[in-house]
């Protein structure tokens, strides 16, 4: 115990001391620096998978793990997975908990009620993150939760050469803005200064990137129930409420009164408002009779 709180103190000046560095600049070796500060006070504690708790002199790894199983409640699982990574140190960052309904059918139990039965089964995709020292407790902690375990992956990514290149890139960086701090202003030094800050900054984010994955291990985790799950819920019986509102004699009858009377005063409408076509076809019908009433007088005249 002594001994480890020796190193954690270690570690702790260590890390105060990358944190106070010249303009806060997290290299790459400041990441090399914490990472190792950080993973001597750790003991390999995993039992599950020695690619969880990979520990190589001089090495620097990013640890993940895609996890997917049975278990025989995903709703209790998903809960105790959640509450052993927030006392792991870590934190939950994607929950997708979702009921496949396979099918739905109602089944009339009187002529009021009604059973509906839903057959469905659960699911749940997540991703959690938890400090990498701690990936694999949290992969026994699940473990032991499952029914079947379909897969599990656990990768250990070697990043060594990448935190040396990225050292060498920030040393490269901060000699290129020391040679441009040398050349006269004009405005070309101004552009070349504002790339050089723009590729700074990039390398910045790429190292903050790192540190972050050296710290924290992420895991995807998938979980579903192996059999479906029924629900039996209480509804009203529909089909008898459509025929006991389907039809009504006396307001259907008393609506159609209503309606032919209101066809009668459109049809009146109706035809008062073509006045002028049915004038034409009178004044049409008048010359018509006229003219056969002319032609047989004009016949007795003649035969006379």
């Amino acid at each position: 115990m002594k001994t480890n709180s020796i190193k954690l103190s270690l570690s702790a000046l260590i890390l105060f001391g990358i944190i106070s560095c010249k303009k806060g600049e997290a290299t790459a070796s400041e990441i090399k620096a914490y990472e190792m500060a950080d993973s001597a006070a750790i003991p390999v504690t995993d039992s599950i998978s020695s690619a969880a708790s990979v520990q190589v002199k001089d090495k620097q790894f990013i640890k993940t793990a895609d996890v997917n199983m049975e278990v025989k409640d995903v709703y209790e699982a998903t809960v105790s997975i959640e509450k052993s990574v927030q006392e792991l140190g870590g934190f939950v960052t994607h929950s997708n908990l979702l009921s496949n309904v396979i099918s739905e059918n109602t089944y009339n139990t009187s002529g009021e009620q009604a059973m509906l039965i839903k057959k469905y089964q659960t699911e749940n995709t997540m991703q959690v993150r938890v400090p990498a020292e701690k990936l694999g407790e949290l992969l026994t902690l699940i473990n032991d939760k499952k029914l079947f375990l379909n897969s599990r992956v656990i990768h250990a990514e070697d990043v060594t050469s990448g935190i040396k290149y990225a050292e060498m890139e920030g040393n490269r960086i901060k000699k290129t803005g020391e040679n441009i701090s040398k050349l006269n202003s004009t405005k070309d030094k101004v552009e070349l200064d504002d790339s050089n800050m723009s590729e700074e900054n990039r390398q910045k984010l790429a190292n903050m990137d790192t540190a972050d994955n050296l710290k924290y291990s992420t895991v995807d985790i998938y979980i579903k129930e192996p059999k479906l799950r029924i629900a039996e819920i209480a509804v009203t019986n529909t089909t008898n409420i459509d025929n006991k509102y389907k039809f009504n004699f006396i307001y259907d009858a008393k609506n159609a009164f209503v309606e032919g009377f209101y066809l009668i005063q459109k049809i009146a409408v109706g035809l008062i408002t073509a006045w002028p076509l049915l004038l034409i076809i009178g004044i049409v019908v008048y010359f018509l009779r006229k003219r056969k009433t002319a032609k047989p007088e004009q016949s007795g005249i003649s035969q006379s």
